[in-house]
């Protein structure tokens, strides 16, 4: 299920162009996420778009500092000092001292490792019984 940000941000105002950046982004994200079980996407009351298993959340798709767009990816304590030291990530704000990390859109990101961090982030939320359909435990 896609999530629809139409009409979505602070009173509504997301500009054409931060939507579009918006669903560019979240595109990667639902193809890395499309072979793991039981993931949900929706837009929370923020406007970001948000890809949970069960009530926990592990990727947020949001519109950045200025229209950009902007990932925030969970992560543990170790890889969050790792990506951060080497950039381009950043300590996700209000977020960051859960592990989260965060990437503008503006600046280039490896995909192939984005789908990793994903798959990390999903490793850290999802119930043993899910992480058993992937054959790990």
């Amino acid at each position: 299920m896609t999530a629809d940000i139409t009409g979505t941000g602070p009173n509504g105002l997301w500009s054409d162009r931060t939507r579009q950046r918006m669903e560019e982004i979240a595109a990667h994200i639902r193809d890395a996420v499309r072979a793991l079980p039981e993931v949900g996407e929706s837009v929370d009351g923020f406007g970001h778009i948000v890809f949970k298993v069960g009530k926990k959340s592990f990727v947020l798709v949001g519109a950045g500092r200025e229209g950009q767009g902007s990932l925030f990816i969970k992560s543990d304590p170790v890889s969050q000092q790792m990506l951060i030291a080497r950039g381009p990530y950043i300590r996700a704000p209000y977020i960051g001292q859960h592990g989260w990390v965060c990437v503008w859109g503006d600046v280039e990101v490896d995909w192939r490792e984005v789908r990793e961090l994903v798959r990390d982030a999903y490793r850290l939320v999802a119930p043993r019984k899910l992480l058993r359909k992937l054959g790990e435990d």
